[in-house]
């Protein structure tokens, strides 16, 4: 947040002195406005330009770019603000250079102005702004999730994967303590008489009946 206050400061001074400049001498005592925008690319003459129609134009679009970028906090309109404000500002020296044979700084009115050092400054801190801007903050993705089970469950398979030979065997398990005698015949394997048998003899002989 205060990186995004303190590059704004910086952006909007920055484009105020761009358009300010053109209102300055740029050379010779002439002042920005005087050079029309298709004499940076055709050359320097000696006709004077419209407001509208001079190197103004072009940095009203940079602030219009700047005021943008601001309020988006956008840090490559600010930086694309700059770039327009030092191109049409070194395009602009290069043709006066090829105008005059040469380029000179002094006083008194003559060779480079004020207003080029306007131009120059105000693209450079443009430039700064940018750099100094955090740009918009991106909230991390969230991806819902479905809830997991309250409760753990039991690790052992669930009744009905017992296999059937072991409920047949359940099931056919005598209930009481002892297994039931075979009504077949089969020999109890506990001793117990088979009820369907021959009756038990008894040990030892009968007793004869008394005369």
């Amino acid at each position: 947040m205060i990186r995004n206050v303190a590059g704004a400061v910086l952006a909007l001074v920055g484009a105020t002195a761009a358009v300010w400049s053109p209102f300055r001498a740029w050379y010779d005592g002439r002042h920005g406005r005087d050079y029309a925008i298709d004499e940076l690319f055709t050359g320097i003459t000696d006709a004077k330009s419209d407001v509208l129609g001079s190197i103004l134009a072009p940095f009203l679009f940079a602030a219009l770019l700047t005021v943008l970028g601001v309020v988006l906090r956008s840090r490559l309109l600010v930086a694309l603000a700059g770039v327009v404000v030092l191109g049409f500002t070194i395009l602009w020296m290069v043709r006066v250079g090829q105008a005059e044979g040469q380029l000179t700084v002094g006083g008194g009115g003559t060779g480079l102005g004020d207003g080029v050092a306007n131009a120059l400054g105000g693209g450079i801190l443009l430039l700064l702004g940018a750099l100094v801007m955090s740009g918009r903050s991106h909230a991390p993705h969230r991806v819902d999730r479905a809830p997991g089970p309250t409760h753990p469950t039991p690790a052992g398979p669930p009744p009905e994967s017992t296999p059937e030979s072991t409920r047949d065997r359940t099931a056919d398990a005598p209930t009481s303590e002892y297994p039931r005698p075979d009504p077949y015949g089969k020999p109890d394997p506990y001793g117990n008489p088979d009820p369907y048998g021959p009756p038990e003899q008894p040990d030892r002989p009968p007793e004869q009946p008394r005369p």
